[in-house]
């Protein structure tokens, strides 16, 4: 799936939430309320990430971990929208500003696509 069909379908979910929020509380959340909602699904993640390491663990953690981390990628998603971020491009230009920064340390290739 490319990440333009991944923004839409974030963008569906987020509409029909906000509908729901509208239908119960006569209004849709606000951003705060969204950054506190992905503060609830990090801690939730950083549970499942306990469960891994052995400390809670559970009968079904690898499918809970994987909805937790497509949870949180919802939400970041979300937030992006919410405040005109286009996420694809900052995330390329912020990788290859990582890469760079790696690369004067010697720690890695300068193109972080290349083996």
């Amino acid at each position: 799936m490319e990440f333009r069909e991944m923004q839409e379908k974030a963008r569906a979910v987020r509409g029909a939430y906000a509908a729901r929020e509208t239908a119960r509380y006569g209004r849709r959340w606000n951003d705060e309320e969204l950054m506190l909602g992905f503060l609830g699904d990090v801690g939730d993640l950083a549970k499942l990430v306990q469960g891994k390491a052995g400390v809670r663990p559970r009968e079904d953690l690898d499918q809970a971990l994987a909805h937790e981390l497509a949870d949180c990628l919802w939400s970041v998603m979300s937030l992006a929208d919410t405040y005109g971020v286009d996420l694809e491009a900052a995330f390329d230009r912020t990788m290859a500003e990582l890469g760079a920064h790696l690369a004067r340390d010697g720690a890695v290739p300068s193109n972080p696509e290349s083996p």
